[in-house]
């Protein structure tokens, strides 16, 4: 049941593909709660994906945009400014891998592939932050908030190069959280999330074992991607104005086992 949560606020939302991304849900989720959204993916995501449904159920605007690109963020802001003037809320939420996606080992990495990766990952998020705080694009007590997971801090043998990408994102989170904070009391934060089958999720190989281990592993079970837009919706409302600079599990418990029952009946 919808709270009015966010009535009022208005947010930019990244990386919503499909039902099944939880950019997707989170846009739903805000504009329940009485948010107005503005929506962007990259071209080439856009032409994959169904974001125009999701624009037109939520009465959003949809602005093409590739996060790496400076040219692309600040037209994207400009857009944003004339629609809403400053933002209350942003969500990171895109990641990409070529090393993944074509099935290069971690032991053998392209390097250029790898480049991509951190500029999709984790440097756009400093980009999008970075255009923001220079054009004072962010209202006080807003709320800046990225995708992540625990492969930043634990090895997972199939993340590949994305388990650096996602270090370097929240770093990112913790280092802008400090400058966006002292600036205009805009709060930056990742939210590591439980393994959830969103397209781009089910391409890491072996994605439905870690998505089983997960589950058995965690007290409560796996986060959904229902659940992880509730936590997004969370950190953009008034209810967390003095979190900033954290990474928050989103993972059942995940994150602070050693090994479960079930795991030692498996063995």
């Amino acid at each position: 049941m919808a709270n009015n949560l966010l009535k009022g606020k208005k947010g930019l939302i990244f990386g919503a593909l499909d039902e099944n991304s939880i950019a997707w849900k989170a846009a739903e989720q805000a504009h329940a709660e009485g948010a107005e959204i503005l929506l962007t993916n990259a071209p080439v995501a856009m032409r994959m994906g169904k974001i125009n449904e999701l624009a037109e159920k939520i009465g959003a605007k949809v602005v093409p945009a590739d996060a790496t690109s400076m040219d692309d963020l600040n037209a994207l802001f400009d857009e944003a400014e004339s629609l809403f003037g400053k933002l209350d809320f942003v969500l990171h939420s895109i990641g990409m891998s070529p090393n993944v996606r074509k099935g290069r080992p971690y032991t053998n990495l392209n390097y250029s592939w790898l480049d991509k990766t951190y500029d999709v990952s984790a440097i756009s998020f400093h980009k999008i932050m970075q255009v923001m705080y220079n054009r004072d694009l962010m209202n006080e007590w807003g709320s800046i908030v990225a995708l992540t997971y625990m492969a930043a801090q634990r090895t997972f043998s199939e993340y590949n190069d994305m388990a650096e990408a996602k270090a370097l994102l929240e770093s990112y989170a913790r280092s802008f959280g400090y400058h966006f904070g002292k600036k205009a009391k805009v709060r930056v934060n990742t939210i590591s999330q439980s393994p959830t089958p969103t397209t781009a999720g089910t391409g890491v190989s072996g994605f439905d074992k870690m998505l089983a281990y997960g589950e058995m592993m965690s007290p409560l079970g796996n986060a959904t991607a229902d659940d992880c837009a509730a936590y997004c919706v969370m950190m953009f409302s008034d209810y967390t104005r003095r979190i900033t600079m954290q990474n928050l599990y989103n993972d059942g418990g995940f994150s602070n086992m050693g090994i479960a029952e079930e795991m030692l009946e498996k063995l």
